[in-house]
């Protein structure tokens, strides 16, 4: 079997003759020999360029994206229309190759566009204070309850977790506290589908609790009746977004009380693709910014009174000392903050009103489809955006299986979190899912799933 060096036996030399080791072996003396592997690499032999590409598009072949079915999938990523303007100004090779503005009189144009993705996100979440760099909503999430670590006055536990937040953001967060003494509590949901507030009522000493809104399941939560039992417990209160789009329409988590707004805001012109790349979103009340993790850019003037942009807050390890940093989130995420902040801008405000009032009314069809169908049911009938939890009377994976063959992403299994919840689909509608595909979809779900109620 033949390997590729990238280094001539002369060089090889050369640098062992540096560090005055003999050979290769020697170099790699300290490694026991136990450990060592004392035979070829199981790796199939080389082959042509040519053959390489035409088996990786082979490979290709076999995947299907939102634009080959009709994608009915959310669970934290939903299939939008994204404007070709903003793949256009996204070229741009400023954009593209632009990294940390570290250098304010040369990064004025990448500082400006995170300044005003800052502000519109602030804006939207109903927020006083936005920063940027956060790698994706469950990363944000964590992040979260990090802060609430810092700015609780009371440090003891435990940390509430609502049953109706993602999945998936529930083990990053257990995840980055699993070395902490803090206590992870889940909080029941109701029958309903919302945050059982008879169970909240009973939590007494807690660090903080977060809940999503709307939550994993589709389902609206009852927010002003959550912040005031919280607030009367002297409660963190951080609020999850998984569809950023619903902020366009419904009221702000900042209007009634939530100390931190973080989520994911691939709904702002980030393509679904094949999950990813995300975009986290992170917000929070001024009175806390010294405790924010990641970066916050502001608005300045120079010395000759010119509107300029700088890094004003940027509280991690690579900036100050390890022992007060606030997290060691390192890479910029500002191309995508750049893709939601013109994507904001095309729609305006208006528009993105105008979008989520279009979700909701295919949404409101669908379920009125549902609930009109002899073989199907909705699990919750609580409010919901444009997302719900369907249930059927089969197996929802070969379902889903089922339909993708007749053009159909049907939507999300819930079995793989939920393992009672098999026969249950999470659905989503937006623009791009028009009335005659929610029909089709409802008429197939029927003729594959059979049985009755």
């Amino acid at each position: 079997m033949g390997f590729y060096f990238p280094h001539t036996e002369t060089e090889i030399k050369a640098m062992l003759g540096e560090i005055g080791a003999e050979s290769i072996d020697e170099l790699f003396a300290s490694i026991p020999p136990e450990f060592r592997l004392k035979r070829d690499l199981n790796l199939a032999l080389g082959m042509p360029e040519p053959q390489v590409e035409a088996e990786l598009q082979r490979l290709a072949g076999k995947n299907q994206s939102c634009g080959d079915l009709v994608c009915f999938a959310g669970g934290g990523v939903y299939n939008h229309y994204v404007p070709r303007a903003v793949d256009y100004l996204l070229m741009r090779s400023e954009f593209s190759t632009a990294y940390t503005p570290y250098q304010p009189e040369c990064s004025q144009g990448t500082l400006q566009a995170i300044f005003e993705y800052q502000s519109m996100l602030k804006s939207l979440s109903g927020m006083e204070v936005a920063n940027a760099s956060m790698y994706d909503g469950g990363e944000a999430a964590a992040e979260a309850v990090l802060m609430a670590t810092r700015i609780s006055k009371k440090p003891e536990g435990p940390i509430l977790l609502s049953a109706g937040l993602h999945p998936h953001y529930q083990r990053v967060i257990s995840t980055y506290t699993k070395h902490l003494d803090y206590e992870k509590k889940i909080v029941p949901i109701t029958g309903n589908g919302q945050l059982d507030l008879e169970a909240l009522r009973r939590e007494k000493a807690s660090l903080c609790l977060v809940v999503q809104h709307p939550n994993y399941f589709g389902c609206l939560e009852q927010m002003d009746e959550i912040a005031a039992l919280v607030k009367g417990k002297n409660i963190t209160l951080i609020v999850i977004v998984c569809e950023a789009l619903s902020l366009a329409m419904l009221e702000p988590p900042g209007s009634f009380g939530a100390s931190i707004v973080a989520g994911e805001a691939q709904s702002l012109g980030i393509r679904p693709s094949f999950g990813g790349p995300l975009l986290g979103f992170f917000a929070s009340r001024e009175e806390f910014v010294r405790k924010m993790p990641g970066r916050l850019v502001g608005e300045t003037r120079d010395r000759e009174g010119r509107r300029g942009f700088v890094l004003t807050l940027a509280t991690r390890e690579q900036h100050i000392r390890r022992a007060k940093a606030t997290s060691n989130i390192c890479t910029n995420h500002s191309l995508m903050a750049l893709t939601a902040s013109i994507y904001l801008s095309l729609l305006g405000k208006n528009g993105l009103a105008r979008l989520a009032e279009l979700n909701l009314d295919r949404a409101n069809y669908l379920r009125q489809r549902i609930s009109a169908s002899k073989k199907l049911k909705l699990k919750f009938q609580a409010p919901v955006f444009n997302e719900m939890t369907v249930q059927l009377a089969a197996d929802a994976e070969k379902t889903v299986a089922a339909l993708a063959k007749q053009g159909i992403l049907a939507g999300v299994p819930l079995k793989h979190h939920f393992p009672d919840m098999a026969d249950c689909l999470l659905i989503a509608a937006t623009e791009l899912t028009e009335k005659p595909q929610i029909d089709a979809l409802v008429s197939r779900l029927e003729s594959v799933a059979g049985g009755g109620r």
